[in-house]
């Protein structure tokens, strides 16, 4: 497990001094990889330097990105954090099980906007979603306060040295973008087939396509296999 795999995502964060408070936050436990996806201000800004404190290397060399989607495309693991349990196939963690996640790849952790959170199709890009335990009856926590939670629980791991892998060396994970490729290969082929009928279902029906191959954890060679058989398919006989 290394610091420097380790990303934080602040996807539509909407005050400049939360955004300020969460760089000071990794930099306390040692993290400087940040990521913003369509912050509401503009950034950087004076107000995000300020609450940065002793931080502001870390602004000045975050990735900005307009698209949610653009920016996931690097990553081999992402986890979206979300105080709400979600009615989807997809797996739950919660703080303490950071210690199951294998940390060898790039990982990222997502997390919502202040007002609204993630949205169900943002979470459908993930792998898992993880919960910070707290009161049932005031689960609401301040992004920055939820991100130290976990930038200190990850420090105390990383720390410790107690994570082991178990898949052989041989074995490489697919990255985001290899799978978003394989997933195209996918939609374009059903779109051809006339397979996302009726039209008002074709979004849930991609959401549901994510959910399926973006938490499977696949390797690079089961990514290319699923391609072959999504070309092969799409042959006329």
């Amino acid at each position: 497990m290394s610091f420097n795999n380790i990303y934080f995502i602040l996807n539509k964060p909407q005050l400049s001094e939360n955004i300020g408070a969460c760089a000071r936050a990794m930099k306390n436990f040692n993290f400087s990889k940040l990521v913003v996806i369509n912050p509401k201000t503009s950034f950087p800004n004076d107000k995000i330097y300020a609450t940065s404190v002793g931080a502001k290397d870390i602004i000045q060399q975050a990735k900005v990105y307009d698209k949610f989607e653009d920016s996931l495309s690097n990553f081999d693991y992402l986890i979206a954090t979300s105080a709400r349990f979600r009615n989807k196939n997809i797996k739950h963690i919660n703080l303490s099980e950071l210690k199951k996640i294998k940390f060898n790849k790039k990982i990222g952790f997502i997390f919502g906007s202040e007002a609204s959170g993630l949205s169900n199709n943002e979470i459908s890009y993930a792998n898992c979603t993880m919960n910070i335990p707290s009161n049932n009856n005031f689960k609401s926590l301040n992004l920055s306060h939820s991100l130290i939670l976990v930038c200190h629980n990850l420090f105390n791991l990383i720390n410790k040295k107690n994570t082991t892998y178990e898949k052989s060396n041989k074995i490489k994970n697919a990255s985001k973008k290899q799978i978003k490729v394989m997933m195209d290969l996918c939609i374009n082929n059903l779109n051809k087939k006339n397979f996302f009928t009726p039209k008002e279902k074709k979004a849930i029906m991609l959401e549901n396509l994510r959910n399926i191959f973006y938490r499977s954890d696949l390797s690079e060679k089961e990514t290319r296999i699923l391609s072959s058989v999504f070309a092969t398919l799409s042959k006329k006989g």
